[in-house]
């Protein structure tokens, strides 16, 4: 397994948006280094990074960002995909980043794929993405107890939010935990990079469930926006050995059908933490489709 290196930000801040809330980053690599967003997993604040080791070398700069009411940022109660997709346009005028890329990781992938449909990124990398599981294509291949939660997302929205915000830090931790398969142990049970995962839940769930929770309603429900509709490059990752549940039921298959020209890798002998075992060869493909966009608009 290739050594993955987790870091604390070197840089963090709140931008005020348009609507006069804020949104709270965090950030890795040299401050002039090319945009790249980041889009969390499940009830992480934006302090967990990947990749700390070698954007300096790619010349990068990775800006993870604070959902609405995860660790530094404020709430916007009922927001849906699209909302966070505005938000995310906002922050990239106020801090003019230009012609920035997206990643997005486990739960964080509906969200930066909207971003992508919007098509204010250059290009996006899903990794370990949760899919549009309430797609009628995955019906079968759920388990039991995760489409009965798609059934309620659908059906009694407000219940099903209410229910995800029973959970807390510690308990969502224990859950990522659990699902973690025997590829991904190395990782998850080295005690620096459980430490980081911890310290970024709970400063996701500082302002209470409410965030999380939205988040979770918003990946089961179907989504806001037509993947079909998304014009920009689009990379879908997945390890062999995933076996997360809320992860793609066929590792990005039908995803990647769905995205016009998506590109889409399966990691052989990896799990789901390939966003710090392959960092590197992740962050590398991400930017050459930016240069190559950058070039065409010369």
């Amino acid at each position: 397994m290739t050594a993955h290196v987790v870091a604390e930000p070197k840089r963090r801040g709140r931008t005020r948006l348009p609507s006069g809330r804020h949104l709270g980053w965090s950030e890795w690599g040299p401050a002039d280094g090319r945009p790249v967003l980041f889009c969390p997993g499940a009830g992480a604040s934006s302090r967990l990074g990947f990749g700390a080791d070698v954007l300096e070398r790619l010349g990068a700069r990775l800006i993870g960002l604070d959902r609405p009411g995860l660790g530094q940022s404020d709430p916007s109660p009922g927001r849906e995909l699209i909302d966070w997709a505005a938000d995310a346009v906002a922050l990239q005028r106020a801090r003019a980043l230009s012609s920035p890329v997206i990643v997005g990781f486990s739960q964080g992938a509906p969200f930066a794929l909207a971003c992508a449909a919007r098509g204010d990124v250059s290009a996006a990398a899903i990794v370990s993405g949760g899919d549009e599981i309430a797609a009628p294509a995955h019906a079968s291949a759920l388990p039991d107890e995760l489409r009965a939660l798609v059934e309620r997302a659908a059906t009694d929205p407000d219940g099903a939010e209410a229910m995800f915000r029973q959970l807390n830090a510690a308990q969502l931790h224990a859950m990522v935990r659990s699902m973690t398969g025997d590829a991904d142990r190395p990782v998850y049970s080295e005690p620096d990079f459980n430490a980081a995962l911890r310290r970024a839940m709970e400063e996701g769930f500082a302002q209470g469930a409410d965030g999380y929770a939205r988040d979770t309603l918003l990946a089961m429900r179907p989504w806001s926006f037509d993947p079909a509709e998304i014009t920009v490059p689009v990379h879908l990752w997945y390890g062999e050995l995933d076996t997360s549940p809320v992860h793609s039921p066929d590792l990005g298959l039908s995803l990647a059908a769905r995205i016009p020209g998506a590109r889409r890798t399966v990691v052989p002998g990896a799990g789901g933490a390939i966003l710090w075992t392959e960092a590197e060869r992740i962050l590398a493909d991400l930017l050459a489709h930016r240069g190559a966009r950058d070039e065409s608009r010369a």
